[in-house]
Formats: structure tokens, sequence, C-alpha cells
């Protein structure tokens, strides 16, 4: 399994590269979540694309909460603001990163 260090590279790739595009969102229509939500569900494409990866984050939640208890993952808790601010693409490596420190 790659190293922790990797993780937390791929973790910083997964805020930057979906921030550029947040970013540009709200460079262009200021500070208005609800209507971020609402362009999630733009089109059928968009709407099918952030079901799933809302879906994704809800499992995954599930998933780490119980295997950061049996493994013993300290700081858990911090995949849920990464899911929640950026996504399943900062949450998972964080994850996988945090549990990784944990082994050695």
């Amino acid at each position: 399994m790659p190293s922790s260090r990797v993780w937390f590279l791929l973790a910083a790739l997964g805020t930057l590269i979906p921030w550029i595009f947040f970013g540009s969102w709200f460079a262009t229509n200021g500070f208005a979540p609800i209507s971020f939500l609402l362009d999630l569900f733009a089109n059928g494409a968009a709407g099918g694309f952030s079901a799933d990866v809302l879906i994704s984050i809800a499992v995954f939640w599930i998933w780490s909460y119980f295997d950061a208890r049996r493994e013993g993952v300290a700081r858990w808790w911090l995949v849920l603001p990464a899911g929640s601010t950026v996504g399943l693409s900062l949450a998972l490596p964080l994850y996988l990163g945090l549990r990784e420190k944990e082994a050695m």
C-alpha cells in the first residue's frame, strides 16, 4: 500500500482540482449556496453525476466510521468536513492517509 505521504498528496490534488471548478463558479455567481446546489442538478447528466457522488460520499462516511473504529484510526472525523466542503476526492485519500499513518 502507498505511504501516507502519497495519500496526502492525492488528497491535496483532490482538493485543488475540484476547487478550481468551484472557485470559477463562485467567482461568476457569488456566494450563493442554494444556487450552487441547484446547479449540481441543472440537467440529467449533472444530476446523475451529482447523485452518484453524493451517494458515494454517504456510503464512504458510514464505511470509514466503522473501519476507523476497528482499525483505531485517530481523527476519523476529518473526513466529514472534507467530504462536505470538497468531496470524495479529498475525503477518501485523506482517510487512507490517516489509516496508513496509524498502521506505521
